[in-house]
């Protein structure tokens, strides 16, 4: 009896959901058959779906690059005012990097960099562009620096929600104020 592509990819989503969760708890230790009892199926299935680790880990990374541009898109974040865009933005990208921050200790071939870089990076540069063309950033400081310090506040800002220390909402907030409150331009002396 053959699979519907419907129930197939329901299978294969259900399994790499529990993959990027279980990575995302025990990293490199999360064994095969340990995904495959978390999943709740045998080993002999995962493996019709994903014939290696490299296999299972490719599939994961395609999932979290259309999820998040996917989320990137649904945030519209060239419809609204800056601080809204970046508010948005942080939320699309805390939540989508949140599930998927295991993805980060395996090694990457260049075509997943050069992807990351399109997916994850590109955004964040056209927002902040779009900042500087409307004078809603300080000028002591160049574009690049303020995408930086917007990025390692992301990565620092997603191991505390890793950590249990926030919640996607709670930590989004949390940073879109600090970033903000920083890389906004003052207000011109009177």
């Amino acid at each position: 009896m053959t699979r519907s592509p419907v129930l197939r990819d329901h299978i294969a989503a259900g399994m790499l959901d529990v993959a990027a969760a279980l990575l995302a708890e025990r990293g490199e230790q999360a064994s095969m058959t340990d995904i495959a009892e978390a999943a709740g199926v045998s080993r002999a299935t995962l493996y019709r779906y994903f014939p290696n680790r490299q296999a299972l880990l490719r599939a994961l990374t395609e999932v979290a690059f259309a999820d998040l541009s996917s989320r990137i898109a649904d945030a519209k974040v060239d419809t609204v005012p800056i601080d809204e865009a970046i508010a948005r933005l942080t939320r699309a990208m805390l939540a989508a990097t949140s599930k998927y921050r295991a993805l980060t200790l395996f090694e990457k071939s260049p075509s997943d960099l050069a992807e990351a870089d399109q997916v994850l990076i590109e955004p964040i540069r056209t927002l902040f562009r779009r900042g500087d063309a409307e004078q809603a950033f300080r000028a002591d400081l160049p574009i690049e620096t303020l995408v930086e310090i917007y990025i390692g506040l992301l990565e620092a800002t997603v191991r505390r929600v890793l950590r249990g220390r926030f919640g996607v909402e709670e930590a989004s907030a949390a940073m879109t104020g600090v970033f903000l409150r920083g890389a906004r331009r003052p207000a011109s002396a009177g």
